[in-house]
């Protein structure tokens, strides 16, 4: 079991996602993830740096600590050459340490470039055809490549390493697990669906099975719950609607029903340590075997002291 760190950057700014990645590191963290947009979530967050630098900035400062993107699209508002290169680099940086975790994207962060939002079908098709790119680019060589979505003339990427990042793949669904599956190294989850596993593993996928725990370390529960319902209330949303809204605005207002008492049933909240080990146990059980911890607590210093001293301890005697 691989225990994570999320690193929320459409709520930290740039210098203190490094900082934390730093902290999460002294605390006994396994890796670290940071989500990979444009705009933020919510109006209050008013952060959204560039996933990429912060990574590379990370790298440089940490020694052990493995990196993954939490999760980039690299079909529309990246085009799959630039990914290939950005993680093939950052794997050579990082000493071997960087994970690419790719999905399909949200338009929230897409839609920027002017190409539209693709109805779902002819996302997974130019998500498949960027993995096929990609592949065909670390292969080595130069490459030129023609889909109905995506194109590539002449290209190579320079500076391989020697052993290439692993991918894995955000599915949802029983068409997407099969897509990850195939193309490939790993699967990346947000619920504890032992079902997404299964369907995956019978298309013959192997390998890590990431996801993300909600917590929201606090002094209290109702204190956690408010911190993670300002935080983390477009959560409950689900990603069938979080995938088709357009802007911040939008999330506001979708949100309005989302209560308090909600993100207390959704996030393990205050600091009961059973808690937090219940909420990271049902994604244990259901087979996810890499769990990165997203915190939606007042403090994030006062949670890796909680995780050094009491949690991390107990998820890793579980």
């Amino acid at each position: 079991m691989q225990i994570g760190y999320k690193l929320f950057a459409e709520d930290v700014a740039p210098k203190e996602l490094i900082r934390r990645a730093v902290e999460a590191e002294r605390a006994g963290f396994d890796f670290v993830e940071i989500s990979d947009h444009f705009h933020p979530w919510l109006p209050e967050h008013q952060h959204s740096p560039f996933a990429w630098a912060i990574l590379s900035a990370i790298a440089a400062k940490t020694d052990t600590l493995r990196l993954a993107t939490g999760v980039t699209c690299p079909s529309i508002r990246y085009h799959p050459a630039i990914i290939a290169q950005a993680a093939a680099t950052l794997q050579i940086i990082s000493d071997g340490r960087f994970t690419l975790g790719i999905g399909a994207g949200e338009r929230l962060s897409e839609r920027i470039v002017g190409q539209g939002w693709p109805e779902v079908g002819d996302r997974h098709r130019r998500l498949r055809e960027a993995l096929e790119i990609i592949r065909l680019l670390w292969s080595g060589g130069t490459h030129s490549y023609r889909g109905d979505f995506l194109q590539l003339q002449d290209a190579r990427v320079y500076d391989l390493p020697d052993v290439l990042p692993e991918i894995v793949v955000a599915a949802g669904g029983p068409q997407s697990a099969a897509l990850a599956a195939e193309l490939g190294d790993g699967l990346f989850a947000t619920d504890p669906d032992a079902s997404l596993i299964e369907a995956w593993q019978r298309a013959g996928g192997s390998g890590p099975r990431y996801a993300e725990v909600p917590t929201a370390f606090a002094p209290d529960e109702r204190a956690g719950a408010e911190a993670a319902h300002a935080r983390f209330r477009f959560g409950p949303l689900g990603w069938k609607v979080l995938a088709e809204l357009p802007d911040p605005t939008a999330f506001d207002q979708a949100t309005q029903h989302v209560r308090v008492e909600d993100m207390a049933d959704a996030f393990a909240c205050g600091p009961d340590v059973e808690r937090h080990v219940e909420a990271f146990g049902e994604f244990a059980d259901a087979g996810f075997d890499h769990l990165a911890l997203m915190d939606g607590g007042p403090d994030p210093d006062a949670f890796f002291a909680f995780f050094a001293d009491e949690l991390g301890p107990r998820l890793r005697a579980r």
